[in-house]
């Protein structure tokens, strides 16, 4: 006779498997990063000039002087031309910079998220109105009605040239200066409040150049930027400054025009 054997226990676990680890947490930013962009910056700004610089020269040597554009039209160009190199290194160097920190895509690093339809609807409308609030809004300090900026529509071709640079580059490129990289900087190593405010700061400051003399108009560049830093800073994106930015500057030239 054979002894029974103990009933065979079940191997399989009913306990549930263990939740996948957690991805590790993007590196944060740093004044580190804040001196490498800004000498990234000044490198860019240097490369941008040479470059433009040499390929002046070198046209002038080959061109007739007729061919040359004369004047404050000419200097719009060259400046343009400029503003245009520069910003291509600059983004390149912001590329870089995020490159150096690893770990997350590019567009990733910057907080860009893409918006659904109607939130980009939304944004778009919000900055056109926005322009146009701006544009009839009464003057609170001195103000004057001519200002360097306008000397750059000084002939169709400049202004249609302008125009089309402040609509479809200077909107992303400061965006992603301002609202990308030096938003995240701040927030970081200060807080969310100090970057909502020093980056719409800067971004009024910058435009001082272009509007020399006309406070009222900087003023109102400075409320602008809080806005744009403020939508930046709930959304935790960087999309909807950049669509705001975009259609802010877009309705503000037809106004213009």
């Amino acid at each position: 006779m054979t002894p029974e054997l103990p009933p065979l226990e079940p191997t399989l676990s009913t306990q549930a498997p263990p939740p996948p680890p957690e991805p590790p947490a993007p590196p944060r930013w740093s004044l580190k990063d804040l001196g490498l962009f800004i000498g990234f910056g000044v490198l860019a700004f240097a490369f941008a000039y040479l470059l433009v610089m040499a390929g002046f020269l070198a046209y002038r040597l080959v061109a007739p002087a007729r061919a040359l554009p004369q004047g404050s039209k000419g200097a719009t160009f060259l400046a343009l031309i400029l503003q245009v190199f520069f910003y291509l290194f600059l983004f390149a160097s912001i590329y870089a910079l995020v490159a150096l920190r690893g770990r997350l895509p590019f567009w990733k690093a910057l907080k860009w998220k893409r918006p659904t339809l109607v939130r980009a609807l939304t944004f778009l409308s919000c900055g056109s109105i926005l322009a146009v609030a701006v544009q009839f809004a009464p003057a609170i300090f001195p103000d004057r009605n001519e200002f360097p900026l306008q000397q750059l529509f000084n002939s169709p071709a400049t202004a249609y040239a302008v125009g089309a640079f402040a609509v479809l580059i200077a909107p992303l490129m400061e965006e992603l200066v301002f609202r990308g990289v030096l938003f995240a900087i701040f927030e970081d190593v200060v807080g969310l409040p100090f970057a909502v405010i020093s980056t719409a700061v800067l971004f009024a400051g910058m435009h001082i150049p272009e509007y020399r003399g006309a406070w009222n108009h900087v003023f109102l560049l400075l409320i602008v930027g809080l806005i744009f830093s403020f939508a930046r800073g709930m959304s935790g994106s960087l999309a909807p400054s950049v669509f705001l930015h975009t259609a802010y500057n877009f309705c503000q030239l037809v106004i213009l025009f």
